[in-house]
């Protein structure tokens, strides 16, 4: 008789991760709230949210906060529901809105803060509809309001490489499945330089459950820093900055985002770039 097989990890735990860290998110877009605005933020919206972990932690920081997620994909919105909003209290519950929608014609409230992060608005592909997208996040955005996005790049951003591999520490998942370290796994499979058009993959590599290929996989056009901040400036926004970090003595990022005017060339880098109404 044959072995029964394991079940795989559920893939938005090894998303979750991997690739998101919402207090870090969260913290920063507070911090640079308070140096434009000299208040603290309450509200925000978590646009492409998927799973909403970022717009449920929100809710769940604080008493007075109020978060809405937006996303076009019902079944991941309702695994968030499951998985990320179930903990929370009755209360932060309520102050807890998910929106099963477009961004570009889904409409909430005004808030204080607006964020699109993982590289999520890198889906459109044309400028004008880019530029659409940023002016319904300005009018989405109060008087006092700071729209948060992160990209990356450096001169590796622009190559078909293989696997670029991060070690992840293991856990617990809430129904009890216990996954080990594992490996995080991304593919930028193509690169076209005349439109910037990218593919790319996110790979997981358990041990005991072996190789999850093609987890989840991006069509993307690579907008620059400069591209962006120009766009920003063009839907309305007051000020398009741009936050980096430094490395540390292994050659990673010190997790420190900085205001920057210039950066050096290197092969990689991730920066938060932050329009101000």
């Amino acid at each position: 008789m044959s072995k029964k097989k394991k079940n795989l990890p559920d893939i938005h735990w090894l998303y979750e991760a991997s690739v998101q860290n919402v207090d870090t998110d969260l913290d920063f877009g507070k911090r640079v709230y308070q140096k434009h605005w000299k208040r603290k933020p309450l509200t925000v919206r978590e646009d492409f949210c998927g799973t909403a972990k970022l717009a449920a932690r929100w809710a769940q920081r604080n008493k007075l906060h109020e978060a809405w997620g937006i996303d076009f994909h019902q079944p991941t919105l309702d695994w968030g529901v499951k998985h990320n909003v179930s903990g929370l209290t009755d209360q932060q519950k309520k102050r807890l809105h998910l929106v099963c929608g477009d961004v570009l014609e889904a409409e909430t409230p005004k808030v204080d803060m607006t964020f699109a992060l993982n590289f999520s608005f890198c889906v459109f592909k044309q400028r004008e509809v880019l530029r659409e997208y940023y002016k319904r996040v300005y009018q989405s955005l109060n008087e006092e309001g700071l729209f948060v996005m992160d990209i990356y790049g450096g001169t590796e951003s622009i190559m078909a490489k293989s696997d670029d591999v991060r070690e992840i520490p293991g856990l617990t998942t809430p129904d009890g499945m216990k996954i080990p370290d594992f490996e995080y796994l991304w593919e930028q499979a193509d690169y076209n330089p005349i439109n910037h058009d990218t593919t790319c993959h996110i790979h997981f590599k358990v041990p005991g459950f072996g190789r999850i290929e093609k987890a989840f996989t991006y069509e993307w056009r690579l907008w620059t820093l400069m591209e962006i901040q120009e766009i920003l400036l063009e839907a309305g926004f007051a000020k398009a900055e741009v936050y980096l970090h430094d490395f540390d003595d292994e050659g990673e990022s010190d997790e420190i985002f900085r205001l920057r005017k210039t950066y050096e060339n290197v092969q990689g880098w991730v920066a938060y770039v932050v329009g101000v109404k």
